[in-house]
């Protein structure tokens, strides 16, 4: 049954006459019989019946009635609802993100955002993810973007994607002309990693342990802007996001394997606290955008 049809059903209901519905409907006294016929049909029951010159509603048309109006209604107050025009969004949106998100993404969203909503405003933090989730705690971020705390009790995480960490290196590393490496390869080998106190150096660590690699870790920085340049100016190998690979064109990117190191990116907020139209939008955005990223990845 589709829509038309109720339409056509409702309104005879209302006429119970062919003739002043069939003009209210714009259409002959022919098609119209034909449109009852087939929701008669599809129902298997009578909705009128025809007593001399009179329409008069069955039964089962009168049940029908009810339910037929308000799911008209509705439908009709929802296209009213998107061709009225929303009143404008105001107000200051506070994100934070660690520096892997505000390489691209973030701008990208962004760009799109306040061209929807130029009365808006937006603050962007970069920190380190320990310091998102902590001034999302405190109400001083409306949103961070930033990898799963792993701790909920005051927090709601909603997972973006699955991401993977891969291998930088200069171009004289032994490895550099490598395309994968297995992560117990790593076992001995230099390398430069996030500080302990990190999430992303927690992941790491339980991903070495896991096969028995113990890298020679003469280095810790959480910045991936200095972690790259590091690896531009030594021998070092750096183990960072996909995400992060464009600031380090000049460098190799090797994929990791057995296991591959993973991280999973996502929307953090204070629990209980309902989010904002423009929050709401903002994120919204985000989802698509992260969608078409992973359908156009060439990985």
């Amino acid at each position: 049954m589709e829509l038309r049809h109720l339409r056509y059903f409702v309104t005879l209901a209302e006429e119970l006459s062919f003739t002043r519905a069939a003009e209210r409907m714009h259409v002959t006294q022919s098609t119209l019989s034909h449109q009852i016929k087939q929701i008669e049909d599809e129902i298997g029951q009578r909705l009128f019946d025809r007593i001399g010159k009179r329409v008069v509603i069955t039964d089962a048309g009168e049940a029908l009635l009810p339910n037929a109006t308000r799911a008209l209604r509705e439908v009709d107050e929802g296209l009213r609802a998107l061709k009225t025009a929303p009143d404008p969004l105001v107000g200051t949106l506070t994100i934070g993100a660690t520096h892997t998100f505000n390489i691209k993404l973030i701008p990208d969203c962004l760009a799109t955002f306040l061209e929807s909503h130029p009365s808006m405003n937006v603050v962007v933090r970069e920190m380190f993810a320990t310091d998102v989730v902590r001034h999302v705690e405190t109400l001083e971020l409306d949103l961070g973007i930033t990898y799963d705390p792993h701790r909920r009790e005051h927090l709601n995480f909603e997972p973006l994607y699955i991401e993977e960490m891969v291998l930088a290196l200069a171009a004289g590393h032994p490895f550099a002309a490598r395309k994968r490496v297995r992560l117990v390869e790593l076992h001995k080998q230099r390398m430069v990693l996030p500080t302990r106190n990190s999430a992303t150096r927690k992941i790491l660590d339980d991903a070495l342990r896991s096969v028995g690699a113990e890298p020679l870790i003469v280095a810790e920085m959480d910045s991936v802007a200095a972690t790259i340049e590091l690896v531009r100016r030594t021998h070092l190998g750096a183990i960072i996001s996909r995400l992060a690979a464009p600031d380090a064109k000049d460098l190799r990117i090797v994929a990791l394997e057995s296991p591959t190191p993973l991280r999973t990116p996502g929307l953090l907020t204070k629990a209980g606290r309902p989010p904002t139209a423009a929050l709401q939008s903002f994120i919204g955005i985000l989802r698509r955008k992260v969608l078409q990223h992973q359908q156009v990845d060439p990985r």
